[in-house]
């Protein structure tokens, strides 16, 4: 039996990084959970964003996955650390793999990014970026209305660039180079943030960084899905399946299946 690719989100961003696993690593099995009952983890404070990560990984380890991506900023931030004290397997987040393509891309030494309100909050970007180029300035930025629109699957309508616009006017004026989207959802809305940012600035998907990272650990463990493997995906979420499965079609590009998962114990948040 195939070990899945196990990528825990809060919502449909982490979909982000499943298409470009999905595009570089085409044999690999994708395990998935969206959060979307609980979204957004922005605003909610790091113990109640450690307690929601530290279940769904629970949840997930029964399926016996050979990794473990925390593909939600907020998450990777507060709440990385300790999920690899607890888990024995690969763990990562998203966060240092768009740092690093931001300093390598960055030709002013000026590095924007955007995020949820704890990604920012919790200075995560600063420290990783600051840990590989001391001298690089940061400006960053906490956009919470962005999250809900996709989780709505509003993602290109003039409603959309409006608020987007809004949201990045204080940066527009900025010597950056380079943006990094903060938020694995970001990604959806990446033709809205170009449009107002210009084409000067170039914008960092972490997602792209992060699937290239995962076939970079699963090469060096001598993990890799064989030639002859034929994936087969599994999607859970905790929310509205209905919604989600439209969105992560129309995303994927491919026709999929939703699990709800219905927490069977009294549990934060609920």
């Amino acid at each position: 039996m195939q070990q899945a690719i196990a990528v825990l989100d809060s919502g449909v961003g982490g979909l982000t990084v499943v298409k470009e696993v999905m595009r570089q690593l085409p044999r690999e099995k994708i395990l998935y959970f969206g959060d979307t009952a609980r979204t957004p983890y922005g605003p909610r404070d790091a113990e109640e964003v450690i307690a929601f990560t530290r279940e769904i990984v629970d949840y997930l380890v029964q399926y016996k996955p050979k990794m473990i991506v925390i593909a939600c900023n907020t998450a990777t931030a507060v709440a990385l650390d300790e999920i690899r004290h607890m888990i024995d397997m690969p763990i990562i987040g998203v966060i240092n793999p768009g740092a690093r393509a931001a300093i390598s891309r960055t030709k002013t030494g000026i590095v924007g990014v955007i995020g949820t309100e704890g990604t920012i909050k919790s200075g995560a970007y600063d420290l990783a970026l600051k840990r590989l180029s001391p001298r690089v300035k940061v400006i960053s930025r906490a956009c919470p209305s962005f999250v809900p629109l996709v989780e709505d699957g509003n993602f290109r309508s003039h409603e959309t660039f409006r608020t987007v616009s809004e949201s990045l006017f204080a940066l527009r004026d900025s010597a950056m180079d380079c943006l990094i989207l903060g938020c694995t959802h970001y990604p959806f809305l990446a033709d809205s943030i170009s449009e107002a940012m210009g084409p000067e600035v170039i914008l960092i998907n972490s997602a792209e960084e992060t699937a290239r990272e995962i076939s970079a650990i699963l090469h060096e463990n001598n993990s890799l899905a064989g030639r002859d493997e034929v994936p087969v995906h599994q999607f859970f979420c905790s929310g509205d399946p209905r919604k989600f499965q439209d969105i992560a079609q129309a995303w994927l590009g491919e026709q999929i299946r939703i699990n709800p998962v219905v927490w069977q114990v009294p549990h934060i948040g609920a």
